[in-house]
């Protein structure tokens, strides 16, 4: 196994263009696998989206993860169903939750960056991390969600039965990331 990994830690060092785009495609698709993994509300759906997004983010770095963001919008809004619940089109972007979809791709930058400035060698690091670039996303999508809910009900729909769940999440991505971070970091 460890041959394996050391092996095509060396393949990517040399195909770096290669390296890219696979690891690009992988991130999109890993995220829309996750998305589809949600449970339906009346505005935006909770989902294992926002995990794809911090798993990700983390494990590509700054270039890759905003490049798989890239990707994953542009997958759905040519028509696949990557997004929650399967659901796809401009229409999504443009929607309720698109404001979230398009904070994915601002997490994505803030996530990262964190990670190729070393934060996944510390576990509260990451965690801020994870947290501020949550804190983007949420500004993002409740801006967008606004123009669709009354002002008294913005948080109620976009922002509070989230919180724990991608507390959760930013926490499960740590304990997923730094191990694996650890171990190629010795290859």
């Amino acid at each position: 196994m460890y041959a394996t990994l050391t092996a095509t830690k060396h393949w990517a060092a040399k195909n770096q263009t290669a390296a890219f785009i696979l690891k690009t495609v992988i991130g999109a698709n890993v995220i829309a696998a996750l998305a589809q993994l949600a449970v339906p509300t009346p505005f935006v759906a909770i989902s294992c989206q926002s995990l794809g997004v911090l798993l990700m983010s983390f494990a590509l770095g700054r270039k890759a993860a905003v490049a798989a963001l890239t990707l994953y919008l542009l997958e759905g809004a040519l028509g696949l169903p990557v997004f929650a619940n399967g659901k796809f089109g401009v229409g999504v972007l443009m929607g309720s939750s698109g404001g979230y979809l398009f904070g994915f791709v601002a997490m994505a930058a803030i996530l990262g960056w964190a990670s190729d400035k070393g934060c996944l060698k510390s576990v509260w690091k990451s965690l801020a991390a994870a947290i501020v670039a949550t804190a983007v996303m949420y500004a993002m999508g409740l801006a967008q969600l606004s123009l669709f809910v009354p002002a008294d009900k913005v948080l109620t729909f976009g922002l509070y039965p989230f919180i724990v769940g991608d507390v959760v999440k930013a926490l499960v991505a740590c304990v997923l990331v730094m191990p694996a971070y650890r171990l190629f970091q010795k290859i």
